[in-house]
């Protein structure tokens, strides 16, 4: 399949699908003309990268863990015990950003509050 009908199946934009072959998570063949061909499998692979990506992966990081990454069926799974950590040290990277943004809302609430009431 043409890099449209890729974009049909898994709701990514062209351009998006473009962007995660330029940084090598997904690899068409191309055909004699130099159109990229795209397969079922290739599906598969952009679904695992927005549900990565929407785990707060970036691109870097998926590149690295999605070759051992398999669909159990319920979802994405590590098919490697290595990348335990990793995805370990990603998850308290989020938390400790969640962490950050907690605490500066709660600043802002405070500055909120202490506005004085109109006269």
């Amino acid at each position: 399949m043409r890099i449209g009908e890729l974009a049909r199946r898994t709701g990514v934009s062209e351009r998006s699908l473009r962007y995660y072959e330029e940084q090598g998570l997904l690899a068409p063949t191309r055909s004699a003309s130099g159109y990229r061909q795209f397969t079922d499998e290739h599906v598969t692979t952009v679904r695992g990268i927005r549900s990565l990506l929407a785990a707060g992966l970036s691109t870097a990081i998926i590149g690295e863990l999605l070759p051992c990454m398999v669909d159990t069926g319920a979802g994405l799974a590590p098919g490697c015990p290595e990348l335990v950590p990793e995805l370990e040290r990603e998850r308290d990277r989020i938390t400790a950003a969640i962490d950050e943004l907690v605490t500066a809302r709660a600043l802002l609430e405070q500055v909120i509050a202490n506005t004085p009431a109109a006269v």
